[in-house]
């Protein structure tokens, strides 16, 4: 039985690539996809159990549907993603709503779990990690009508570093890095259908250690380069770095390899060398300022983007000062900022947690204050100069503007012709009065 199926997805970039793996999954077995939950008959919730917060929205819809399931007496509710893993079985008993749970190693086979409750009627859990690759079932590209340009890619999931704070490895397990015949078929296929543009995604995504059929290893500077190969592809771009793992190798890659974008995400948490021991983030603050001198003395015009914690466990006034201090000093563009949450299992679960949420929300708002300036700095120096623009679409307010983006992640509007699309072209900022995109004249 064929099912209207809602997908509502929480959390990071990887959620959403398994979220469209999973539509895929089940347009193949026929399934329709609704842009509302009313109109469905199976909803999937493709969740995020990074903080406390992700949790509470999830169950906070859980309740939204609670009288619509009591009206639908056919209506399958199935939780995905690291809430999944993270609560077990668990999450029966938090919500009577759901039927099926399947874990982010499971989601290929989450048709057969619909089927099979279907027959049974008896709530379902798979959270299990399987040797064969959830991403590679199946490639297509559905829709041709909205033309898709730029795509993620998987190529390694999982995290070995076990920070102190992160539940990742209790949720996608240990690092397992994909066969790398079996990205570069994917980016091929992507290619050959309208795609220019790839986002390599992992936890780690520099620790990615691939092995060729032929049994040798494969680095992710070595992939790197396979990919930039694709004649199709117009540029690279990946996340979410660790900077342990940036290696010279890497770094070399920036000098090798033109397509990758002078634009990063590498995440530091905090400008406090005692904090960053306590997160065991195995680095320290002088060898990420080393870091980013190395990258910028092979790529002079690279803009960093950042990750915060605030009010972790310990975290003085002095300590946060070093971290707006490392934000005046490196010129962050944009930053994830988080206020600490703590997750059960992990290590810092059992620290005090000494900092009230009051003071928590001061320091998110004061670095808050300091990347907005950063990024009206360098729009300011963006001004009046050329900057190559990969064009992806029209803008949906203003039919005669088309949007595309800059290598250092700058939305701009302009005004041109359908012809651009999937076109890289070179366009002069005119307005930066706005600071979340840009305009410009071809």
């Amino acid at each position: 039985m064929h099912r209207k199926v809602y997908l509502k997805t929480w959390g990071c970039q990887m959620n959403h690539y398994d979220s469209d793996k999973i539509l895929n999954y089940l347009k193949i077995n026929n399934h329709k996809i609704v842009d509302n939950y009313i109109d469905s008959d199976l909803i999937i919730l493709n969740t995020c159990s990074i903080r406390k917060k992700s949790e509470y929205k999830v169950f906070n819809f859980l309740e939204r549907l609670r009288s619509f399931k009591k009206e639908k007496d056919n209506l399958i509710i199935c939780i995905c993603g690291c809430l999944s893993t993270q609560e077990k079985e668990k999450i029966f008993l938090r919500n009577d709503l759901i039927d099926i749970v399947c874990g982010p190693q499971s989601i290929h086979k989450l048709n057969k779990l619909i089927y099979k409750f279907i027959k049974y009627k008896k709530k379902l859990i798979d959270i299990k990690s399987y040797k064969i690759d959830k991403n590679n079932i199946n490639n297509k590209i559905f829709n041709y009508n909205n033309i898709k340009l730029n795509t993620y890619v998987t190529i390694i999931e999982g995290c070995n570093k076990f920070c102190s704070y992160c539940i990742v490895p209790f949720t996608r397990g240990k690092e397992i890095s994909r066969s790398p015949e079996k990205i570069l078929d994917e980016i091929c296929y992507l290619s050959n259908n309208n795609v220019c543009e790839i986002n390599l995604l992992g936890q780690n995504v520099n620790a990615y250690s691939g092995i060729f059929n032929n049994g040798d290893l494969c680095s992710f500077s070595n992939l790197l380069n396979l990919i930039s190969k694709i004649n199709n592809i117009k540029r690279i771009r990946f996340t979410t770095s660790n900077p342990y793992n940036f290696s010279d190798d890497i770094i070399n890659a920036y000098k090798n390899i033109n397509k990758i974008v002078n634009y990063l995400h590498l995440p530091v948490q905090s400008g406090s060398n005692k904090i960053l021991k306590l997160m065991r983030r195995k680095y320290d603050i002088e060898f990420y300022k080393d870091l980013v001198k190395r990258i910028l003395y092979v790529r002079p015009n690279m803009i960093f983007s950042t990750d915060f914690i605030v009010g972790f466990p310990g975290e003085s006034e002095k300590d946060f000062l070093l971290t707006l201090d490392l934000i005046n000093e490196l010129k962050f563009d944009h930053s994830y900022i988080f206020m600490y949450s703590p997750r059960p299992g992990t290590e810092s679960f059992y620290m005090k947690d000494n900092i009230d949420l009051i003071e928590k929300k001061r320091r998110f708002r004061e670095i808050k204050y300091l990347i907005d300036n950063n990024i009206i700095y360098w729009n300011k120096k963006m001004l009046n100069n050329k900057y190559d623009i990969l064009v992806e679409g029209f803008s949906k307010k203003n039919s005669k503007f088309l949007f595309g983006k800059t290598e250092n992640n700058r939305k701009v509007y302009f005004i041109g012709n359908k012809n651009m699309l999937g076109k890289i072209i070179s366009v002069k900022i005119n307005d930066i009065s706005n600071k979340n995109y840009l305009y410009g004249n071809l």
